[in-house]
């Protein structure tokens, strides 16, 4: 009975909440934000400035969140280029000084707190508006708070003067612990601070009712963030260093933000300018908005929306009837579907309407969600098709809970954590050793090494990422996986394809032909080797100009050495294991029956020992690593290991290759849509924060942002897939002619931006 509940359960759950649906209900929920965030800002105030200045909170203890916005963490040599013949004068008593000094460490993290009391002294006494010592000289009377009121309103004329010609901000009090206030000290409570800090609120609003707008800028932040910590002063007074940390921290992001553009200091910035690609692609995606909206009323509608293959493999099932053909109209309408989708990236990563906020990483947000999708990767179990080892329902449940890692990861911050941080990178050169094993599998079963098939992978797997490069201004270096996959793809190919071609029909004649694989594989080797032990080389190569505009980024290529040099075996650890899987499969070596164990009980029970030994000393090793650069030398030698004991427990045991996720399985086929589309529409600031449509209940927003993710990518993997049809035709000489043209355009499009510069921030 409760088997049959379970199969119930599924069933009514998958004929009521289908894709299509989702999709729609994800549209509407789009809209209605759109005019939540529109409405909100225009009558609610929406000046990321505003919400850095008045209010946040602490993501724990010493990290600070500006109310919807990114507040970036300035390094001393930004903030000397942002201040560069610029003066900052800070007026006020010992607590605008330590204000004051924090600001300066900024500049100069190894500048002490000598600071001259006495000329703070004198600057005091000038300064008859400062409410502690108008509180301590007057013993909190309410003649002295009238006349507080009396010498600010004096003043205010003076500041909105000297705002027209600089930034003047006015610090709100900090609360006071008035448990741990010296006997000199003890007229200065909370309650007073409140009536001085009221005062000074009304008068400046005051001020800004006779001019239309008071320049006069309010920070209230600090003092919330004091509020917190007043409980860690030593004398009741003075805030402990890491909440002066924050209010300097704020001042230099409302200074320097709108000079120098960081990506994760979303505050403060105003829009960007769309360049000329920019506008160019709207005007594509309208004009075919407007083509297919023709097409529909002159009746054409014969489409049909194909299932999107496997990225790495390219493989496709096939429909059960014949497909209709794609009529005039359906590349118009994935292009009009394409355009409203990139309109949504720029909105959530471009433009102010949404909100960002910083990542903050603690073990139960990236715990916690994991333990979530397992449970519902076993509640989606289902009886495998076919019960060989890595057949495409099991490749498709590895690269989708792997992706589903991957995301929780990213968004939780979880890369601050070194023993996840590794294991998330073995989990990249898992999906790179599918890469080798999927597409050498394919060329040696098959041997089709046609201009069509490259063609198809290339558009597939580079179609989102060059769109977005446009729309989002970004180098195509920026979406790193899809580089690395293409430049692999690209090798696999070009060291199988070359003489002499050795396919499995013509190495059944003779064993010699394995030997000839073995050689190029070796070839291979010898020059990923060589490539990584020089690194002169490898930049040079890579620098040559057509060529450095695929792999710099913000002209250098380090990145690209990085990311290389990171997995540069797994590939070929793919492609290796594939060849040996295959001949013992020729071979009837393995036992690949439903219920049948891979090898013989002895040594199937010894591969299995070694498989989780070797995972609990992954771990352990991974535990111990003291940074993160130590392991990445460890990296590229035993991540193998890990993957393979990974394929040898998923697949020696005869019941675990009958059974597969069908819920990993659905996100395995969009893997690539997934990592792509995280970067603006799920994260903010490319990656550096997080996308908040639900302000105020972190929870909430995360399970709707990630509902319009998920359909969002499941909907450009119907477009990519229909675009190749159309795109890329079977006709050789077609397609070598649409080749030339593209190339043409592309040799033009990068001789009119060699030069440029790289996008700031970036």
């Amino acid at each position: 009975m409760a088997v049959l509940a379970y199969s119930l359960g599924k069933r009514e759950i998958n004929q009521h909440f289908t894709i299509k649906n989702a999709k729609l209900i994800s549209l509407v929920v789009v809209l209605l934000l759109l005019v939540f965030h529109t409405v909100s800002r225009y009558y609610g105030g929406g000046d990321s400035c505003e919400w850095l200045l008045s209010r946040g909170r602490y993501l724990g203890e010493n990290i600070w969140q500006p109310y919807g916005c990114m507040m970036h963490k300035y390094k001393s040599t930004e903030a000397k280029t942002c201040l560069a013949e610029k003066r900052v004068a800070f007026v006020g008593d010992s607590r605008i000084r330590q204000l004051f000094y924090s600001f300066v460490k900024i500049i100069d993290p190894e500048r002490r707190e000598d600071g001259n009391k006495v000329i703070m002294s004198i600057i005091i006494s000038q300064c008859p508006f400062l409410p502690q010592w108008s509180i301590k000289l007057h013993g909190g009377s309410s003649e002295a708070l009238q006349q507080y009121k009396v010498n600010l309103t004096a003043i205010a004329v003076y500041l909105e003067r000297l705002a027209e010609r600089g930034q003047v901000y006015w610090v709100l009090q900090d609360p006071v612990n008035e448990d741990v206030l010296s006997d000199s000290r003890k007229m200065i409570t909370n309650q007073q601070l409140e009536l001085y800090n009221g005062a000074a609120v009304d008068v400046l609003n005051s001020s800004k009712q006779r001019n239309g707008k008071s320049r006069v800028k309010l920070l209230a932040a600090s003092r919330q963030a004091a509020m917190e910590t007043i409980a860690q002063s030593e004398d009741g007074l003075h805030m402990p260093e890491s909440t002066r940390n924050v209010g300097a921290m704020i001042l230099m992001n409302t200074f320097c933000n709108k000079l120098l553009r960081p990506i994760d200091g979303s505050c403060c910035q105003t829009l960007p300018v769309p360049n000329l690609l920019q506008k160019l692609s709207a005007c594509l995606f309208l004009g075919s908005g407007l083509i297919c909206l023709v097409l529909h009323i002159l009746g054409n509608n014969r489409h049909r929306r194909p299932v999107p293959p496997d990225m790495e493999s390219l493989e496709e099932k096939k429909p059960a009837t014949a497909a209709v053909p794609l009529g005039p109209k359906a590349p118009f309408q994935a292009l009009c579907r394409m355009g409203i989708i990139m309109g949504y990236f720029y909105l959530c990563d471009r433009a102010n309407v949404f909100m960002k906020e910083q990542k903050f990483y603690t073990h139960s947000t990236f715990f916690i969600p994991l333990i979530y999708i397992f449970v519902l990767g076993l509640f989606y179990s289902e009886n495998s098709k076919e019960t060989k080892l890595l057949n495409r329902e099991q490749t498709d449940e590895w690269k989708g809970w792997m992706q589903l890692v991957i995301l929780i990861y990213h968004i939780s911050g979880a890369s601050a954590f070194i023993p996840v941080y590794m294991h998330v990178r073995v989990l990249v050169a898992a999906y790179l050793f599918q890469t080798g094993y999927g597409h050498f599998s394919f060329f040696w079963l098959k041997g089709d090494f046609g201009l069509y098939r490259v063609c198809q992978v290339l558009f597939r797997l580079n179609f989102l990422v060059m769109v977005l490069c446009v729309v989002m201004d970004r180098p195509y270096q920026f979406y790193y996986f899809v580089p690395l996959v293409t430049f692999w793809f690209v090798l696999i190919y070009g060291t199988l394809a070359m003489w002499p071609q050795i396919l499995q029909k013509k190495a059944n004649s003779s064993s010699m032909w394995h030997l000839g694989v073995l050689l190029k594989l070796l070839g291979l080797l010898l020059s990923i080797c060589f490539f990584a032990f020089s690194q002169g080389v490898f930049e040079s190569t890579f620098s040559v100009w057509p060529l450095s505009k695929l792999f710099e980024l913000n002209g250098s290529i380090h990145e690209w050495w990085f990311r290389w040099k990171l997995d540069r075996f797994a590939v070929i650890h793919g492609m290796l294991f594939a060849f040996i899987y295959l001949v013992l499969q020729k071979r009837q070596v393995l036992s690949e029956s439903k219920g049948e164990a891979l090898f013989s009980a002895k040594i199937s029970n010894l591969l299995l020992l070694f498989s989780v030994v070797s995972f609990i000393t992954y771990s352990i090793w991974a535990s111990s690593c003291k940074n993160k650069t130590e392991c990445n030398e460890m990296h590229p030698y035993i991540s193998v290991v890990q993957i393979l004991a990974f394929i040898l427990i998923r697949n020696i045991p005869g019941y675990a290759r009958s059974l597969y996720s069908s819920f990993f399985a659905w996100f395995g086929k969009i893997s690539l849509e997934l990592f792509i589309c995280q970067y603006h529409i799920w994260l903010a600031a490319d990656t550096k924060g997080i996308l908040v449509l639900i302000p105020g209940n972190p929870s909430l927003n995360i399970l709707v942002s990630t509902f319009i993710f998920v359909c969002v990518a499941h909907e450009i993997s119907l477009i990519t897939n229909n675009l190749a049809q159309v795109v890329i035709p079977k006709d050789s000489m077609a397609l070598v002619k649409r080749l030339a043209a593209v190339g043409l355009f592309s040799l033009v499009m990068l001789l009119l931006t060699r030069g440029s510069h790289p996008t700031p921030g970036a």
